[in-house]
């Protein structure tokens, strides 16, 4: 899990922009009559998808150890309008103008000296960066080598760029916390993901059935039978009683539950655990650490265990393999071209999307 010394120095070291723009770019064979991009900023905290501003600025350059991308589709996070509305301060961003987004995918046009594993021509996804300082909302970014995986012929760049947060937050909770093997070797446990037809819940369904799992959601009315589609063992819908309590209709109780929503409380929680049952809160208020806190110093058999996502590009490239096979599904709630992408803000802030959101260049 990150630390604020992780935080402090993974920002730190990010203090010259990431996405550092060049006058200098005709050395780049681009085949582009100008050496602009088309992008979108906000220049301010606050002000919504009214405050995004569509530009044109110089391309980027990669440094040695970068890659260029012209990018192809990219997803919306709810990390990124927080980020917009100040709830990250006081770590993100260091400067404005900001460029958000950091889940894409594309295909590499330059590499940096150092980059030996990709080429330009390859086809890819890529976390731009860590906690929504993006640069992916604009037609070329900056990409890390570490953090940019060869995309094959079966993944197109939709679900791809629906990938890096979202499916790596779901992995993250269903294999490092929950411990949940995906090759169905562990032992038998039960799993409650609630808000399970939002982008993390639909990946965090379809990865605990890749395991040894009996899997309880919870979601509204409309989207009940996709999520029993993917693999759910019983759904709940969340406005029911039923919904409310989360008790599980086959009377079990959970091993673990991956908590993707909001606003509930332990209280609800607490009864339908098993006796060393465990929430994984993959949005943490000060609620959260408070109860994982006294949790500890409690010694208590139930606790509630704050995520953080760590990316890693194998675990990128694991599930890119997945979706591969036919193994992982990307779900799509809608696509948005580039001069629309106001209309995929407002959306991912109303809350409502069935999977991911999507812009396209």
């Amino acid at each position: 899990m990150f630390t604020l010394t992780h935080l402090l120095s993974s920002f730190l070291s990010h203090k010259k922009s990431h996405f550092c723009f060049t006058k200098s770019y005709n050395k780049y064979n681009l085949g582009m009559a100008e050496e602009v991009m088309k992008a979108i900023q906000y220049l301010a905290y606050g002000g919504g998808p009214s405050a995004l501003k569509h530009v044109e600025i110089s391309v980027p350059a990669p440094k040695k150890d970068e890659v260029l991308l012209k990018l192809e589709a990219a997803s919306v996070n709810p990390v990124d309008w927080k980020t917009q509305k100040g709830m990250m301060r006081p770590f993100l961003p260091f400067h404005f103008p900001n460029i958000p987004l950091t889940d894409v995918a594309g295909e590499v046009v330059e590499t940096g000296a150092g980059v030996k594993n990709l080429k330009a021509g390859d086809k890819v996804v890529a976390m731009l960066s860590v906690f929504g300082r993006g640069g992916g909302l604009a037609e070329y970014a900056v990409a890390n080598k570490n953090l940019t995986i060869f995309r094959p012929p079966e993944v197109s760049a939709a679900e791809g760029a629906g990938l890096p947060i979202a499916g790596l937050t779901a992995y993250q909770a269903v294999t490092y916390s929950a411990g949940i093997k995906l090759d169905a070797s562990g032992p038998r446990a039960n799993i409650l993901i609630t808000a399970a037809s939002g982008g993390v819940g639909l990946y965090a369904v379809q990865l605990a059935k890749l395991g040894n799992t009996h899997v309880t959601a919870t979601c509204g009315a409309r989207n009940i039978d996709l999520v029993k589609s993917l693999g759910a063992d019983e759904v709940l819908d969340y406005k029911t009683e039923a919904g409310a309590t989360l008790e599980s209709p086959s009377g079990k109780k959970y091993d673990v539950v991956i908590h993707c929503g909001t606003r509930i409380p332990w209280s609800t929680f607490e009864p339908q655990l098993s006796s060393k049952g465990k929430v994984i809160d993959i949005t943490p208020g000060p609620a959260t650490i408070w109860k994982f806190l006294t949790g500890k110093i409690t010694f208590s058999r139930k606790q509630i265990v704050p995520l953080l996502l760590i990316p890693k590009g194998k675990n990128l490239a694991y599930l890119v393999k997945l979706v591969k096979e036919g193994k992982l599904t990307t779900i799509v709630d809608s696509r948005h071209p580039l001069n629309k992408a106001e209309d995929a803000w407002a959306k991912s802030i109303d809350g409502h999307a069935t999977g991911k959101i999507i812009v396209e260049m």
